[in-house]
């Protein structure tokens, strides 16, 4: 597992879930921001504890993020998207880069 930083788009309604200890974990698909189209471009977002709480009241989907944390590979489970392996980021710190507003 490496530390790293990526400017992602997030592409999934974050989803909120508890542990039996109330530890809560924020789960999200996003994209990498690049400009070529290829389908190792999507990874999934975990973000634990208070940030995730923060996660799920200001974030949404077509927001730009800057994350931070420690990337990993595995099987895929995005049925969705077809794709064999699946890339997750265990997020540390995240950081707006251009939210959409109701305004």
């Amino acid at each position: 597992m490496n530390y790293t930083s990526f400017m992602v788009k997030v592409i999934g309604k974050p989803e909120q879930s508890f542990f039996d200890n109330d530890i809560s974990v924020t789960e999200m698909i996003a994209k990498f921001y690049q400009f070529r189209d290829n389908s190792y471009n999507i990874c999934k977002l975990s973000i634990w504890g208070n940030l995730s709480y923060d996660v799920m009241q200001y974030y949404q989907i077509n927001d730009y993020l800057i994350v931070e944390g420690y990337i990993s590979r595995r099987d895929a489970s995005f049925e969705a998207y077809n794709i064999t392996t699946e890339i997750e980021i265990s997020v540390f710190k995240i950081y707006p880069f251009a939210l959409n507003s109701a305004i």
